[in-house]
């Protein structure tokens, strides 16, 4: 929930940027608020930026004062839809289920739905971060998803605002069991999953992590508000 207007300055300094640098050399995807999503999608096409919303509702149109259905994003102009974010799960009490619904509404859409899985810092600390993360991929993501494309994030809920950081060792363990389920219940399908680290990306970290196996991107928070910042990390990519 951050952004007005007076924001679009920053996706323009974005644009001029990658532009300047003969383009992204990876899939540079910006999911702002919905109030701005056509006008953000406009300034940052012609760089070679798409754009996604940030959660959707599960139906496609109906009774549901407030929220925004996949098919309205993508006449916005976006391409990807994050579900399931833990902002989501914790604060509107989201279930695997319902992410999962979601995601079957993006894909009905036409958009790529983000879904993203994570521990609390509690799961953590009891011992249980993989099985927890595990039980959330299988109960979000569709049985189904032939003709369609996913993207999993993975957040370490324990890990954003809280000052403690996860090692190399960390996320390599979390993204390579995410990959073996995926590979297990899906084949090469599985295996060709992009999965993105949301654990407070910034510029000063982005190198590191982006080396470690089975990381093929981010889902950046804060760092992506400023130009600069983002573009650093897209440039460590």
């Amino acid at each position: 929930m951050n952004g007005t207007t007076a924001s679009l300055g920053e996706v323009q300094k974005l644009a001029a940027l990658l532009a300047n640098g003969g383009g992204p050399r990876g899939t540079v995807v910006l999911c702002p608020p919905a109030t701005l999503l056509e006008r953000l999608n406009d300034l940052a096409s012609p760089a070679g930026i798409v754009t996604g919303g940030q959660d959707c509702h599960s139906a496609a149109s109906g009774a549901h004062t407030g929220d925004i259905s996949a098919q309205m994003l993508a006449d916005a102009g976006a391409q990807y839809v994050i579900v399931g974010h833990s902002e989501r799960r914790t604060n509107h009490g989201e279930t695997d289920a319902l992410v999962q619904q979601k995601a079957l509404a993006a894909h009905a859409s036409g958009l790529v739905p983000i879904i993203c899985v994570g521990e609390t810092e509690a799961e953590r600390d009891a011992g249980g971060a993989v099985a927890v993360v595990i039980g959330q991929l299988e109960g979000s993501v569709p049985d189904d998803w032939s003709g369609h494309d996913i993207v999993i994030a993975y957040e370490p809920v324990w890990a954003i605002g809280t000052g403690r950081t996860p090692t190399s060792a960390d996320i390599a363990e979390m993204h390579n069991a995410i990959r073996e389920q995926l590979k297990s219940r899906f084949g090469e399908r599985g295996a060709a999953v992009r999965i993105l680290y949301g654990g407070s990306m910034k510029p000063s970290n982005a190198s590191e992590i982006l080396r470690i196996a089975n990381v093929n991107g981010g889902l950046v928070g804060g760092a992506s508000l400023l130009a600069n910042d983002f573009h650093a990390i897209i440039s460590a990519l």
